[in-house]
């Protein structure tokens, strides 16, 4: 199994994990998060983020952070050795879900996975109906299409 490490500006990496752990309550010890703070020295996060690697005690880790070129992937970038840990950049919540969900599976095929759920998670919501159905009116007062 894969350690997941969430390394992003204060409070998104800890808001992302709470996410996760939502919809997948039993991932806790596979799911880090670091808050890189402020005005904290890159140096204190980067020890940060290594004890947080530590206590995860998994064999690989893929870390995730949130904007490229910013202080939490640099930290990152310093974290990761390319073999047992690698680094995505621009995290999203389908991408950690997605990559929690396959977390099982191999570090490669693993980063194959967080890309294909961050990029597939974006999407234009189209104003009409699906499927072309009609849309209701507003002032529609019934209620039971909640109702399967």
């Amino acid at each position: 199994m894969n350690g997941i490490l969430i390394i992003a500006h204060a409070p998104l990496a800890t808001a992302l994990r709470q996410c996760v752990m939502h919809v997948f309550p039993d991932s806790a010890e596979a799911v880090a998060a670091l808050d890189v703070q402020p005005n904290v020295p890159p140096e204190e996060s980067l020890a940060q983020a290594r004890a947080l690697m530590r206590q995860m005690h998994l064999p690989q880790t893929l870390v995730v952070t949130d904007v490229f070129g910013a202080t939490p992937c640099n930290v990152a970038q310093k974290l990761i050795d390319g073999i047992n840990s690698k680094l995505i950049t621009g995290v999203n919540l389908p991408m950690l879900l997605r990559t929690v969900s396959y977390r099982h599976e191999s570090l490669d095929a693993l980063i194959s996975r967080a890309m294909i759920g961050a990029t597939q998670g974006v999407i234009q919501v189209a104003v009409t109906a699906p499927q072309n159905q009609a849309r209701r009116a507003t002032h529609d007062q019934d209620h039971r299409d909640h109702q399967q």
